[in-house]
């Protein structure tokens, strides 16, 4: 007997969505900010490293939040795990394409983009916390 009970709650209802909007626009105002400051250049590097943390986290949600209920319990928490694995190998992948794929980069505004969006993450609860209060 298969206990999962898909998650049928829409992608913008779950509590990773105002994450990952926060983190989207993040990049985006970094890559604005790096690009009036610094070029063209740095600003498409910040935003590249940018979408180096927002896309695993992205696929990390998108796993996490696929199953729900009690009965799909221990399938939440393999999703959980095999999420976070997947994050952090779609994390060292993305990071290899952009320093072997794009030329030219502005390595120290990749790191920017890239910090700037997991501070965000880091922050996470006290993110989701305040979106459900209203």
């Amino acid at each position: 007997m298969d206990a999962r009970t898909p998650n049928k709650t829409p992608f913008r209802q779950l509590p990773a969505f105002p994450v990952l909007s926060m983190q989207c626009a993040v990049a985006l105002m970094a890559a604005l900010t790096l690009w009036i400051f610094q070029g063209y250049v740095a600003g498409y590097s910040g935003l590249l490293g940018g979408l180096v943390a927002l896309l695993p986290n992205a696929y990390f949600a998108y796993r996490v939040y696929r199953y729900s209920g009690a009965r799909s319990a221990r399938v939440i928490v393999k999703e959980f795990y095999s999420g976070e694995a997947g994050k952090l190998i779609l994390t060292a992948a993305l990071f290899v394409l952009v320093w072997v794929g794009v030329e030219p980069l502005e390595p120290t505004a990749v790191f920017a983009g890239y910090l700037a969006v997991l501070a965000v993450g880091a922050s996470a609860l006290l993110i989701v916390r305040r979106f459900q209060k209203h």
